[in-house]
């Protein structure tokens, strides 16, 4: 039976973001890659333009034919704007047992534009987060979802890291892309202890859609059965071999998107 993960996020119309980049990534790793769009943005490498957000009425449906048909192995979870989406996604993942959640907290987008509506953070806190078996936040998120200041070194990602365990997911991945240095360094924080994920950092201004990228890579390699730290160093591994091949794609006049398909496409 084939591997299937299902993507719960917003639609970029750009292609390198949300669903889109999910679904890429899904492919990219051998995974089947089913979706559950919670919002349409009109959006292009500069930016977002405008946001029109899906009922949630009609998220729960999807995310019932979806899991009513299809043996579904992980989940990842993306931009979610609205509280009664949040919901409504964390009833649905309940009434159908769905395991290997990975939740992306998408807050705001490469190009600065916020994609979480202010009264939604508190849902996501208490309803997504507990339901989590990972949470990948970067270093903003990261400070956002339990108010203190972006860490700016080891010692802080790990105490920010620790305090959003509390809030009940089983791991966290604190990502370093948004930090500096010569490397890009992800602290996985369990409560077991810290393991560290490094790579080069690469001089590029394609970064759009890396955190989606990231978060749907981890998914597919839980989907295939990896373990969770497996499956955070083959995302890893993943993600930086694409943002490093971003620049043989030259898509749009603003930040581009990583080059989900770097292993087969031949230019």
């Amino acid at each position: 039976m084939a591997a299937i993960a299902v993507t719960i996020a917003g639609s970029d119309s750009s292609g390198g973001a949300g669903i889109q980049a999910d679904l890429k990534t899904f492919s990219a790793l051998g995974v089947y890659g089913a979706s559950v769009i919670t919002a349409l943005t009109a959006q292009n490498t500069l930016g977002v333009q405008a946001i029109h957000d899906v009922p949630a009425a009609f998220v729960a449906q999807q995310i019932d034919s979806v899991f009513s048909d299809l043996f579904v192995r992980a989940v990842k979870i993306g931009m979610l704007s609205q509280p009664d989406v949040i919901a409504a996604v964390a009833e649905g993942l309940d009434r159908h047992g769905a395991t290997r959640i990975v939740v992306d907290p998408v807050m705001v987008a490469t190009s600065g534009d916020r994609l979480l509506a202010p009264a939604a953070v508190d849902n996501l806190r208490s309803l997504l987060l507990p339901r989590a078996l990972l949470v990948t936040p970067n270093l903003p998120e990261a400070a956002a979802l339990v108010d203190m200041p972006v860490p700016h070194d080891e010692a802080a990602m790990r105490a920010v890291g620790e305090r959003i365990l509390a809030l009940g997911p089983k791991a966290v991945l604190v990502k370093g892309g948004h930090g500096y240095g010569a490397d890009s360094t992800d602290l996985l924080v369990t409560p077991d202890g810290v393991h560290r994920f490094s790579a080069p950092r690469v001089a590029t201004k394609n970064t759009h859609g890396t955190g989606c990228t990231l978060s749907s890579a981890i998914a597919a390699q839980l989907a295939r059965g990896a373990t969770l730290e497996e499956a955070v160093a083959g995302g890893k591994a993943y993600v930086s071999a694409a943002i490093a091949a971003s620049e043989r794609l030259a898509i749009g006049a603003g930040h581009g998107p990583v080059h989900h398909f770097h292993q087969w496409w031949v230019n």
